[in-house]
Parts: C-alpha cells; sequence; structure tokens
C-alpha cells in the first residue's frame, strides 16, 4: 500500500492486481479498482510484484509468460532472484531495489518525517538497486520507478544482486536484527531485576544513539573510553562467537536465502 500511494499520484499509468479481499477492500477505500491479469500484465511496460518472498516463485512463474517481450520487471527484494525462483524469460529485464529506511542519523524538519521510520512518506531515505537482467536504459526506467515509489529518495545505490544479498538477509537481518533482539532482550532482563522500565530505556536507548554515533563515524576522532573498551573486548570473548563472519559466506548466504523463500 506505500507503493500503492506513491505511484497513485505520479506519472505513471496504473493498473493493480489483488486476490485478497481485505487487500481490495483497502484498494477501494483508496478509490483504486482492481483490474484482471489478462487485461493488465500483456500491455504493462513495467510490472511490480509486490509480494512476499515465499510467494514471488508461483506468482512469477504466472504473470511473467503474461508479459510483452522488452517489458521490465521489478522486485522488492533479491532473496528469490538469488534463490533462482524467479521464472526466468530471456525477452524481458530484471530490476531489483529495496529500501535502507530512513537512517537513525536522519534529521527531518517536522515531528511527522522524524516518525515516517519505514520510509516512503515523508523522511528521505536511500535505495539499492540492481538490474539482474538487462540493460543500461533498463536499469534507468528501474531507478526512475523506485524513486518515485520509495520517495523521498535520499541517494540511490546501483549495485550487484549478490552484494544486495550480502545485506539481506546477511547484514540487517541475521545479524544486525539478531544483535538487536538480543539488546531488547537484556533490557527486559534488567526490568525484570528490578530497574524501572522507563529509567531502564531512557538509559538504553541514550547509550545506543551515542555508541552508534562513535562506531559510525558520525562524531570523527569520537572514541569509547578505556573502561568501555574492556567492557567491549569481555563481551566479545563471553557472547560472540569468533566464527561470526561466516553469515557472509556465499554458501551461508545462499542457506539463509533458502530459509527464507
Amino acid at each position: 500500500m506505500r507503493l500503492t500511494h506513491n505511484l497513485k499520484n505520479a506519472h505513471y499509468e496504473m493498473t493493480y492486481l489483488e486476490v485478497s479481499p481485505v487487500g481490495i477492500e483497502k484498494l477501494t477505500e483508496k478509490g483504486i479498482s482492481v483490474s484482471l491479469p489478462n487485461d493488465a500484465i500483456p500491455f504493462a511496460d513495467v510490472v511490480i510484484l509486490a509480494v512476499p518472498d515465499v510467494a514471488l516463485g508461483k506468482v512469477s512463474a504466472t504473470f511473467i509468460p503474461m508479459m510483452k517481450s522488452g517489458a521490465l520487471v521489478v522486485t522488492l527484494d533479491p532473496a528469490a532472484a538469488l534463490a533462482g525462483k524467479l521464472f526466468d524469460r530471456k525477452d524481458v529485464a530484471y530490476f531489483i531495489t529495496h529500501p535502507t529506511h530512513p537512517s537513525i542519523f536522519n534529521w527531518e524538519p517536522t515531528e511527522a518525517a522524524m516518525h515516517d521510520h519505514f520510509g516512503g512518506v515523508s523522511a528521505k531515505q536511500s535505495i539499492v538497486c540492481s538490474i539482474m537482467k538487462g540493460g543500461d536504459t533498463d536499469y534507468t526506467k528501474g531507478e526512475e520507478l523506485a524513486r518515485t515509489f520509495y520517495g523521498p529518495v535520499l541517494r540511490a545505490h546501483r549495485i550487484t544482486v549478490e552484494q544486495m544479498g550480502l545485506l539481506e538477509p546477511a547484514l540487517v537481518e541475521t545479524l544486525a536484527s539478531t544483535c538487536v533482539y538480543v539488546i531488547r532482550q537484556g533490557l527486559d532482563e534488567v526490568i525484570k531485576r528490578g530497574v524501572p522500565a522507563d529509567a531502564a530505556r531512557d538509559f538504553l536507548l541514550g547509550h545506543l544513539r551515542i555508541q552508534m554515533a562513535v562506531l559510525f563515524d558520525e562524531l570523527p576522532g569520537a572514541v569509547f573510553s578505556d573502561a568501555a573498551n574492556k567492557a567491549l573486548q569481555r563481551g566479545l570473548k563471553e557472547f560472540i562467537r569468533d566464527d561470526w563472519r561466516k553469515v557472509f559466506e556465499p554458501e551461508n548466504v545462499k542457506d539463509q536465502i533458502i530459509a527464507i523463500t
């Protein structure tokens, strides 16, 4: 629906396919009627497959054969492509894009924009884009479209599909989500041990901000204190495995992708 909202008022001529009664109702509330596949797919210059990873294999096998030659397939995640689950056609191009979401160091002029954590509404975010099959003209068409439905966009980064897989799932889901989840579990633990919840939350989130500002070079020249470094080294030894970087090895990334598709 985020894509729908941004594309509805853009310069594209849009048609929409939906099978879920709830989805159809949401579109109807926006004044959008649902088309039939045979009335839309064969005439479309671009087909956006905005469906879950686990459905992309079946959905792409149904609709990509219906597309006209020279059209562009767009997916919103690299997982199905890297898992080999996208229907393969030689005479259409494939463009993959994904949002970075607004940075934790993003500054916006309004409170509403500051609370657009997901992006695509009012807070600026960057995007990553890859042309899996096709040429520069196809890439340009895809990036322009992605800038529209993910807007406002700060930067568009052109990378390979394999690099996108290193970013997601490996970096931001398998690694980062796990680390952040454990941090949240730690917050719950200290609250369980008697620290007032508001005090614990304020203390943690404030420290996370300054720690990340130091580690991600938002404060040039700033470093952790000696005590903080000693605590960090102890933590690395106590609960971080020495071989954690294996999550970025090609076979491991492939296993992660197969698991989520």
